[in-house]
């Protein structure tokens, strides 16, 4: 995903693919702290963003940045090279030829399905892995992308490899956290566009923001270290000059910090690039 404005994908046209990405490495390091399972006063917690209504949520929020439109299922078909050195990107969150998560999703899917359409690149895949390059690719790989996802394992492949490389992690940090739902997904969008290592990937974010506040689960206020982590977001993103359209957290997510939403509770209005979205 590489955050440049643009319009929906499948059609083959430019999309806000969202991405400063990535080096694909786990998200989560180091002692994860145990969470309560009540409230304050005993009350049970509201969902996290791994209960099945507010993932949806999340997968649309999302897709507004990336794809321009929150229908995110038809995104497993898309496939294009950005110009942004990554070479292709493509599915429901970017996957990309040049960072090694295209390279473990087609893995996965071939382990599931060994005789698809997209298993004789693997070669290529690992060759071009870390550079821009199509060598191998071209010019088949993409129209057999757009084949592939015509293949529920190929769809089921992508929502694994997701969930594996960057929802799981992305939440079982936030609830570590102490975060609710608004903080588990401010976490799973950065992992989505930076990745989980270095400086400007998921964990040097977080470690940025525990510079200046602290989380709830040590004993800091959920809004201020939210706040420190969008700032250090924001920072990550200004590193790369396509990056620096910061609307993604300006007005995709800090707006719903203002309102105190902290449990991403319907209704929603928010905007991406200047365009205007709604979840009822």
């Amino acid at each position: 995903m590489h955050d440049t404005p643009g319009t929906t994908a499948p059609a083959g046209t430019t999309a806000p693919q969202g991405a400063a990405r990535r080096s694909v490495l786990a998200l989560v390091g180091g002692s994860l702290v145990a969470l309560p399972l009540l409230g304050a006063r005993g009350v049970a917690p509201a969902p996290g963003l791994d209960a099945p209504a507010k993932k949806e949520i999340a997968m649309k929020l999302v897709s507004s940045a990336e794809n321009s439109t929150l229908d995110w299922k038809a995104q497993y078909a898309y496939i294009e090279d950005l110009g942004d050195g990554r070479g292709y990107t493509a599915g429901i969150v970017g996957f990309c030829s040049g960072t090694g998560d295209m390279l473990g999703l087609v893995r996965h899917y071939t382990d599931r399905r060994p005789r698809n359409v997209l298993a004789g690149y693997l070669p290529a895949l690992r060759q071009v892995e870390g550079t821009d390059s199509h060598r191998g690719l071209d010019p088949g790989f993409p129209e057999d992308w757009r084949r592939a996802a015509r293949d529920t394992a190929f769809r089921r492949a992508q929502n694994d490899e997701r969930d594996r490389v960057y929802f799981d992690p992305a939440v079982t940090q936030g609830k570590a956290d102490g975060l609710r739902a608004l903080g588990q997904f401010a976490y799973y969008d950065a992992a989505v566009m930076h990745g989980g290592g270095g400086l400007t990937g998921f964990r040097g974010i977080r470690e940025r923001a525990l510079r200046t506040a602290l989380p709830p689960a040590r004993g800091g206020d959920e809004v201020t270290y939210l706040n420190a982590f969008l700032d250090a977001r924001l920072w990550a993103m200004r590193q790369e000059p396509a990056h620096r359209e910061t609307s993604r957290v300006d007005t995709g997510q800090r707006v719903f910090l203002r309102q105190g939403n902290l449990d991403l509770e319907p209704p929603l209005d928010w905007k991406v690039y200047g365009d205007g979205y709604h979840l009822g």
